[in-house]
């Protein structure tokens, strides 16, 4: 297949490139606008395989994207470019609605286009896969049900909006024009080339350092926590199988306290690499919650295992252990970006509250 992943520089987006380039043989382009999440470090494996390529574009560019669908003559896109981190959201919300909404819209006019002008079996074969969120259905109580493709959308923050407004968008495209979309809504990720702003890196990184681990509110927001190789196994499953219109939740099956993950953490280096100062949790620090910090997520993943066979091959255990083994592995990667672009502070952070201000 030749294929367009969008934000293929990014955590997970690196990952499907090199699912999609090394271990299926697919050929690739990777656009990307490299905002300070995306790093070609973390496809330099796949930059010399037959039929890679990579541009540096902006998805909201409709005439970069129609050229570039032009030229590299996909058999599917697969959309993850996005703003993704919820603290940035609510300190800014302009590029979210820039990258998820402008952008989505331009790329799927650009993919209606190329698609209209496809004939017979290509036409027929084409896919546009959207990758979004659980988090565009809110909040989840403790005895609630998990996330189901039928979960009525209940964003919280101006990410999971902005989300939810370009879900949306790929289902509207499919219902109005026929274009074959489809929509993957996944639970938290974790593992390797993680920017370290997310939870899991930044807690590892900042144990190493000897820094404090902040743990918003009473650490007690649960999430479904899904290993990134297992996801995009899925994506790839999905585009090949799935079914134009429909929507498959994609979950690790791993529901854990953001406080247990920590303390997991924690544990695994004491293990790994010990600190002559002592047990890890030591450096563990409550702190003020964000706003509208959401208090559970869970994914049920049935239909995608009923209906194509994905199951994670990996628990929170097995794939913990393989991320913290990564970053203790690869300073080379992470270590920059502490230096440069991002070196641990509290992002989100607001002046006042609505709240505040109403006092």
């Amino acid at each position: 297949m030749r294929i367009v992943v969008t934000g293929g520089a990014g955590f997970i987006g690196s990952a499907l490139v090199r699912h999609l380039a090394l271990d299926l043989g697919a050929a690739v382009l990777v656009i990307d606008k490299l905002t300070y999440a995306g790093d070609r470090r973390s496809i330099a494996a796949c930059e010399d395989k037959p039929g890679f390529g990579f541009l540096e574009a902006d998805i909201a560019d409709g005439d970069a994207m129609r050229a570039a669908f032009d030229r590299f003559r996909p058999d599917a896109v697969m959309h993850l470019a996005a703003e993704s981190h919820v603290d940035r959201s609510i300190a800014g919300a302009a590029p979210f609605v820039h990258t998820n909404v402008v952008g989505t819209f331009a790329l799927l006019e650009a993919a209606r286009g190329y698609w209209n002008a496809l004939e017979g079996d290509a036409k027929a074969a084409f896919r546009f896969l959207h990758v979004s969120t659980d988090e565009v259905y809110g909040s989840l109580g403790p005895n609630d049900p998990a996330f189901s493709e039928t979960t009525p959308y209940d964003p919280r923050s101006p990410y999971s909006a902005t989300k939810a407004s370009s879900d949306h968008l790929a289902r509207a495209w499919h219902e109005t024009y026929g274009l074959p979309t489809m929509v993957t809504n996944c639970s938290n990720n974790y593992g390797p080339y993680h920017f370290p702003e997310k939870l899991i890196p930044l807690i590892i990184l900042n144990a190493l350092e000897g820094k404090p681990l902040p743990v918003y509110g009473d650490g007690s927001n649960v999430r479904d926590w899904l290993f990134v190789e297992d996801h995009v196994r899925a994506l790839a499953t999905v585009v090949r199988q799935g079914q134009p219109g429909e929507t498959y939740n994609i979950g690790g099956k791993a529901e854990m306290r953001n406080i247990d993950v920590v303390e997991a953490v924690c544990d695994l280096l004491d293990r790994l690499r010990p600190d002559p100062a002592g047990p890890r949790r030591r450096l563990i620090t409550f702190v003020t919650d964000r706003p509208g910090h959401d208090r559970r997520y869970a994914i049920n993943p049935g239909k995608i295992g009923r209906e194509l066979g994905w199951q994670p091959q990996e628990t929170f255990a097995t794939g913990i252990e393989k991320t913290v083994r990564w970053y203790l592995d690869n300073a080379w990667w992470w270590q920059p970006l502490r230096e440069g672009r991002y070196a641990g502070q509290r992002l989100g952070l607001l002046e006042t509250t609505p709240a505040a201000r109403a006092g």
